[in-house]
């Protein structure tokens, strides 16, 4: 039997501006990331809680999401708190018929999962980490990840023209 695998439950806070500009009806962005520890009550698990909405702006609070940790991801979690900015990723959608409407998809820690999501056309924002979660990670990250050890490249000169 495998051990149970560490995470972290998360709420993420959204927003939303009605005509920010003349070019856009509709803007979105994450303005946070908490944990979710229960303090939410049960009225998360209908959906979003409409923290404020005053028909310009609205902030809305997506509970619920689960940041889980892979020992395969290790490298993402590297290069994610070896950045100089340790950051949380937020993957997130706009509803296709109604662009009013966006809520975030997935939450992760790995640098190398959020750059596969953009790759794959997705919005990704990052919002910084905070220190309790940075350690949380890096505690994690010192135990299931290794960096290779670098290797000295001998320069393309130095072989012959036809192992170049």
């Amino acid at each position: 039997m495998s051990e149970p695998r560490p995470g972290l439950r998360v709420a993420v806070l959204f927003e939303r501006e009605h005509q920010p500009n003349r070019w856009e009806d509709w803007r979105h962005r994450i303005a946070d990331v908490v944990i979710d520890e229960g303090q939410f009550g049960a009225s998360l698990a209908d959906g979003p809680l409409t923290l404020r909405d005053d028909g310009q702006r609205a902030q809305f609070l997506h509970g619920g999401l689960d940041v889980t940790l892979y020992s395969d991801e290790g490298e993402g979690y590297y290069l994610n708190l070896t950045s100089g900015a340790p950051a949380w990723f937020v993957m997130w959608r706009t509803d296709e018929n109604d662009p009013s409407r966006a809520w975030p998809e997935t939450v992760s820690l790995s640098y190398n999962e959020a750059g596969r999501w953009l790759d794959s056309q997705e919005r990704v924002d990052n919002l910084p980490l905070p220190a309790a979660v940075r350690d949380w990670l890096q505690a994690y990250t010192d135990v299931h990840y290794r960096p290779e050890p670098k290797q000295r490249k001998r320069p393309a000169s130095f072989k012959s023209p036809d192992r170049r």
